[in-house]
């Protein structure tokens, strides 16, 4: 954990040209980089760099992940298939509390897809005029979040911000969308956000686990019945889903809507599909 921190902190001071290297509109490029410092697009409020790439299964990637610095690509595929692990014992723990098999949620994703979004949260002089990333819920099914020592994390509860402060040598785990439409509704996903300070940097590292790109996802049928438990959410392709929730606008939960039925007590969101495309650990708030 302390290394992978430290080999993320040194990506984020290389120079803006070699950092630019893997920057990419293109919200579905294997290894993006990108910044909210100096854009005039989305979400422009927002005060952040960051790096994403895909993990697991690793050899489809590896060769495309930064080699500056020298030893990021080893350390973050240790790292990567550690969490992967953690992953996957949570998810066969969840599974057996829906009543399902214990390798349900694991089969269920295929392949996998696994995504680590590195973020880097410089002082900002004026932090109460901005966020370091706005209301989101993950679009995978678990997502693992390691962070240096410096607070940042708030989840939505009650509708209030409730801060996760940090503990060290913890992780902080969050369910996404992927859990909350398999399970038709019983897991919600976590809507969170980052805020910054004026003091100090804050980095992230949030590891997110999803099906294979390819795969239809929908409510588990051992948790659908038409008569007494109809499916809450229709059936999509992943990359859809994923496609779409990462290029839309609007934020908090509301891309969820895209795929809501009409058995849903939520009013649901009408998106446009691009034209390309076919806390676990969090307390009680007292």
């Amino acid at each position: 954990m302390e290394e992978m921190l430290k080999s993320v902190e040194g990506f984020f001071s290389l120079t803006w040209e070699e950092k630019m290297k893997y920057a990419s509109d293109d919200v579905m490029n294997p290894v993006r980089y990108g910044t909210s410092l100096n854009t005039s697009k989305l979400h422009v409020l927002h005060w952040r760099d960051y790096l994403r790439h895909f993990g697991h299964p690793i050899e489809s990637s590896f060769h495309l992940w930064p080699s500056n610095p020298s030893n990021y690509r080893e350390v973050a595929k240790k790292y990567l298939e550690d969490v992967w692990k953690l992953a996957m014992k949570i998810s066969s723990a969840i599974a057996e509390g829906l009543g399902l098999e214990k390798d349900y949620i694991e089969k269920s994703l295929g392949e996998g897809c696994q995504i680590v979004a590195s973020n880097y949260y410089p002082p900002c002089p004026e932090p109460h005029l901005t966020l370091g990333l706005s209301a989101h819920s993950d679009h995978g099914g678990l997502t693992i979040l390691m962070q240096n020592d410096v607070d940042g994390l708030q989840v939505r509860y009650n509708d209030t911000w409730i801060p996760v402060h940090h503990v060290p040598g913890t992780l902080v785990v969050n369910i996404g969308d992927y859990l909350e439409i398999l399970s038709n509704g019983r897991y919600k996903s976590v809507e969170h956000r980052a805020v910054v300070n004026e003091e100090k940097t804050r980095i992230s590292i949030a590891v997110g686990h999803g099906p294979d790109l390819n795969s239809i996802i929908a409510p588990a049928c051992a948790l659908v019945d038409e008569k007494d438990e109809p499916p809450l959410y229709k059936p999509i392709v992943y990359r859809d889903y994923m496609r779409c929730q990462q290029s839309c606008a609007v934020r908090g939960k509301e891309p969820l809507g895209i795929v809501k039925t009409n058995a849903s007590s939520t009013s649901s969101l009408e998106i446009s599909y691009p034209s390309e495309s076919a806390s676990s650990k969090i307390s009680s708030p007292q």
